[in-house]
């Protein structure tokens, strides 16, 4: 009888996952400028046919090779990735126009609850002032989503991306109204300190300046002359758009690097609104804290999460997590000797006990990042290296939310 085993081959790769690894490959050899534009060009040309086809699948899985292969030739490829996901060139009438989607990220925080959702129409075009009069370019033309984003609602991938962009260029450069199915955004997780992001498209005509930064010489404000400019500007506005909360606006620039940069500017900052969020409701000391600090991921540390406790109890009662990302890593060496080298440990650290916990337990071992199976939070560990779903105590006052 013929045996039924079979001998396992590789998992085929598509040609067009092989011709971007290809191409990708050959530009982080390349050895000059003008062969840097030749494969450029051929690499921009495959990822608009990739993004406009919502072949998602087949940049993930060039990434995925790349990361484990050449880390040049992966940074390459995600810079690429992203510039071909947040920006191209829209046709109309004869014309040639760059488009671009940015984003002004809002970096709140709150006792109760930030808000998001929808934007009323004239709310929309006061913040398109406000963006025009301090901002943008003579000439340049805009769309809004009407919404303000949380983190968990923003494009989660470069083809969602793209999708948004080109519906809201259309919009930009016909100024024309265009409907926006906003309806169905998923929810996101209630915490104290997080970014908000209103997102925009700008249209310019090719190799027109965005930006006032990028204008003659005359016309030119410098980026911390328009950053200031549009803060007071745009206060009144987000004042009623985020009731009950305390806000930073930051500068609006491209999509990717702003959501990054704001992500990032909240972590510290969620740490210290914890801290006085468990010091206001369960009228606690910060040195009364003790924290355990841990890496999560599946091969390589993917983010840190951060849980609280009572000193001298076991029970977790609070948990933050802190994302790493593509360009922060933490050595499997740190990471077993406790992380006392490694900067973003540190960081953590250095946070905590500037908001007075002077109890902080780093784990020395990587940890699956686990969720909870029936609501889908964050696990958090404990000092035993257990992860565990984070518990208030039974006899917490309940928290009044004044704001939604």
């Amino acid at each position: 009888m013929m045996s039924t085993s079979r001998i396992r081959t590789k998992a085929r790769i598509s040609p067009e996952v092989e011709k971007l690894v290809s191409e990708v490959l050959a530009l982080a050899s390349s050895g000059s400028k003008v062969e840097d534009i030749f494969w450029e060009s051929k690499i921009f040309d495959r990822l608009s046919r990739l993004l406009k086809g919502q072949y998602q699948n087949v940049i993930d899985s060039a990434l995925d090779i790349t990361f484990k292969s050449q880390t040049s030739a992966f940074e390459i490829l995600a810079d690429a990735a992203e510039t071909a996901a947040e920006s191209f060139v829209y046709e109309f009438e004869g014309k040639s126009y760059d488009v671009l989607l940015i984003s002004l990220p809002i970096i709140a925080q709150t006792k109760y609850s930030i808000p998001y959702g929808a934007i009323s129409t004239s709310v929309a075009a006061t913040i398109v002032d406000c963006l025009n009069e301090c901002l943008i370019a003579n000439n340049v033309k805009l769309s809004i989503a009407p919404w303000l984003y949380s983190i968990d609602q923003i494009p989660q991938s470069h083809s969602q991306t793209r999708q948004l962009l080109e519906k809201m260029a259309t919009c930009a450069v016909e100024q024309t109204d265009l409907s926006y199915d906003l309806k169905e955004m998923p929810d996101t997780i209630a915490v104290l300190a997080d970014p908000r992001f209103i997102l925009c498209a700008i249209a310019t005509e090719k190799g027109q300046p965005f930006f006032v930064w990028q204008e003659e010489e005359a016309e030119r404000k410098e980026r911390s002359q328009s950053l200031k400019s549009l803060q007071e500007a745009i206060q009144p506005t987000l004042v009623n758009l985020l009731p009950g909360c305390e806000f930073e606006v930051m500068i609006p620039d491209a999509f990717y690097t702003n959501c990054r940069d704001a992500d990032k500017r909240v972590r510290p900052l969620s740490l210290k609104a914890a801290v006085n969020y468990l010091e206001t409701t369960l009228g606690l000391k910060p040195s009364e804290l003790s924290c355990i600090v841990a890496p999560f991921g599946s091969e390589i540390a993917d983010e840190f999460r951060i849980s609280f406790a009572i000193k001298g109890h076991p029970d977790i009662i609070y948990g933050v997590v802190w994302p790493l990302y593509d360009r922060e890593s933490v050595s499997s060496e740190d990471i077993e000797a406790g992380g006392d080298r490694d900067v973003t440990i540190q960081l953590i650290s250095s946070t905590l006990v500037e908001a007075g916990v002077g109890d902080v337990f780093k784990h020395a071992m990587l940890f699956t990042p686990e969720m909870c199976e029936d609501c889908g939070v964050p696990l958090f560990p404990n000092r035993s290296a257990e992860v565990v779903h984070a518990q208030m105590p039974i006899d917490t006052p309940a928290q009044q939310i004044l704001f939604h």
